[in-house]
């Protein structure tokens, strides 16, 4: 047992000695990892490759990448084919009003949950918490009789009432939120600062990395729903780009050049928030729920 772990300090030592050694493991790590990323990417090249073809060249073989003439029409016609605008118009006033909620909604519980002593503080947050667990498939049908009895079936309004708070965003943030010094908050107390100015003053500045993370999360969970609108908006000018999507598919099923097209829009707003959101995206997955 002695001898392996000689052996295994040994080894370390060589690396540590031998620059050209750790160049070598971090070049080959680094092909590694980029042979990963274009492999994960090749089924995005070929949605944006035949988006750009005729219907019979997306399927042709052999394959080819680049197409002879790009169809820039193709992105043209998904908009006369239904009406995507609306869908797009819908889902973005979805998104964004869901994610400013339950981005305020999660980080003033947190507080709550992280900063302020009161009776049943871990009781109410175990509680809350365990709501995760509960399938959605369990409590569908009572807020489904909920939303109609409140008059807001078939309305944007039932999307954002029903996602407007998150027992995962006031996890995420609250772990986030343990991390910060409790002196800095007794400090401003001291200093005559109410709990809504240190929350707003202190921690949100403090928090950007998990409250990016948050955003990401809702936006893209928000953008992708299906069984939600699904369920909820039945008129065609209340669908979401989701089950707008399914309409144009069911109505373009030999279309595929158009299908590919249509998709490609449909991931353009959440890819342009992840690359906003991403230099503090990894900054919050490392640092959210490592304390607590």
């Amino acid at each position: 047992m002695s001898e392996a772990v000689a052996s295994k300090q040994t080894g370390r030592q060589i690396k540590k000695d031998n620059p050209a050694l750790q160049l070598a493991g971090k070049i080959a790590l680094y092909i590694v990892l980029t042979g990963v990323a274009l492999f994960t990417l090749i089924p995005f090249v070929w949605m944006i490759s035949s988006s750009l073809k005729l219907d019979r060249e997306v399927f042709a073989y052999p394959m080819k990448w680049i197409p002879e003439t790009f169809r820039w029409e193709n992105y043209m016609l998904i908009w006369q084919k239904v009406p995507l605008l609306t869908y797009f118009k819908n889902t973005a006033f979805i998104a964004i009003v869901v994610t400013f909620l339950q981005t305020l909604t999660s980080s003033f519980a947190a507080y709550a949950f992280a900063k302020l002593n009161f009776k049943g503080r871990d009781v109410l947050f175990l509680a809350y918490i365990a709501t995760i667990a509960v399938p959605w498939q369990a409590y569908m049908l009572p807020q489904f009789i909920m939303m109609r009895s409140m008059g807001l079936y078939d309305t944007l309004w039932a999307m954002v009432v029903l996602q407007a708070f998150s027992a995962f965003g006031v996890f995420l943030m609250r772990q986030f939120y343990q991390g910060v010094p409790t002196e800095l908050c007794e400090a401003a107390r001291i200093d005559g600062l109410s709990e809504y100015g240190i929350w707003a003053r202190i921690m949100l500045p403090l928090s950007k990395a998990a409250i990016a993370t948050l955003v990401i999360f809702t936006f893209v969970g928000t953008w992708n729903d299906y069984m939600g609108p699904m369920i909820y908006l039945t008129r065609d000018v209340n669908k979401t780009i989701q089950v707008g999507l399914r309409r144009f598919i069911q109505e373009n099923s030999s279309d595929y050049h158009l299908i590919m097209a249509a998709s490609l829009c449909s991931l353009l707003p959440v890819s342009v928030v992840f690359l906003c959101l991403q230099k503090y995206f990894i900054e919050g997955i490392a640092t959210s729920g490592l304390k607590g």
